[in-house]
């Protein structure tokens, strides 16, 4: 779907709650995705775009540490996703190290 500045409705599966970052399929998808907010999407650019800053300061202890925490949010965001389709019987759509 192209963007044409135009608003459509459409009826979305909801998998959480409407939070932050709710876990919704849109149609015709197969798997549902994340929905993540314009305030929190600015946050995630931020936090990379200081990562790359350190990392042009040669400052790795810091660049390592923002990385670190980046991750950490990622990956409770990950585990809300795949709890969210696990729940509802929905095959994880890519490789889970065991």
């Amino acid at each position: 779907m192209r963007f044409d500045g135009r608003m459509e409705r459409i009826e979305v599966e909801l998998f959480t709650d409407a939070s932050n970052d709710a876990v919704v399929r849109l149609p015709p998808r197969r798997f549902p995705g994340v929905l993540i907010q314009g305030d929190s999407l600015s946050s995630i650019r931020d936090d990379v775009a200081g990562i790359v800053k350190a990392c042009d300061q040669g400052d790795v202890e810091e660049a390592r540490e923002e990385a670190a925490f980046l991750l950490s949010n990622l990956d409770e965001l990950l585990a809300r996703y795949t709890a969210a389709l696990k729940a509802h019987d929905i095959p994880i759509p890519f490789y889970q190290a065991p």
